[in-house]
């Protein structure tokens, strides 16, 4: 039997979190992953406000069953965007180049891709990417980062996911 594999989708926004406005950023991560995965998957879902607590209290119960948790939302320089540093609280060792690649790619559409905080990390088995809260953003940054994502989690010994090659091409060194 194929283990479906579970990804952790976190959401932070305020007014989402309080019904304000449906929450499109999540749901163009899942639809992002669907194309990307060949691997059986299954979405991990929160939708929490703003608060440094709660977005780090879901990063922690996400990593017990996650080996990738995308964020969305909180990496701005708004006070209330405290997604980057929940999710430096929690990791153990930080990866700036994917915040690097990330705005480096934003930058070809809007110049304020420089106010952006994106971020990633790795916690236990877990590795944690903090996305833009547009979703056309986010699926422009997850172009650029995944192909690095299968690789980097075989060597947290995370699970593996396999990727639709037609659609996107994890890198794996030859053997």
């Amino acid at each position: 039997m194929n283990k479906i594999v579970k990804i952790g989708i976190l959401t932070a926004s305020d007014r989402a979190y309080k019904g304000i406005y449906e929450d499109l950023s999540g749901k163009a991560i899942i639809d992002t992953l669907n194309l990307y995965l060949k691997t059986k998957w299954e979405a991990e879902y929160r939708l929490v406000s703003d608060e440094f607590k709660d977005i780090k209290n879901t990063l922690l119960e996400l990593s017990k069953k996650c080996s990738l948790i995308l964020t969305t939302g909180g990496t701005g320089p708004a006070k209330r965007d405290v997604t980057p540093e929940a999710t430096e609280a929690v990791c153990q060792k930080m990866l700036p180049g994917f915040g690097e690649l990330m705005r480096n790619v934003s930058l070809k559409y809007v110049p304020t891709a420089i106010l952006s905080r994106q971020s990633a990390g790795i916690y236990n088995n877990s590795l944690i990417i903090n996305l833009p809260g547009k979703p056309k953003s986010i699926k422009e940054c997850l172009d650029a980062v995944f192909p690095a994502v299968p690789y980097c989690i075989d060597l947290i010994d995370g699970d593996y996911l396999e990727t639709n090659e037609e659609v996107i091409k994890a890198f794996r060194p030859k053997k």
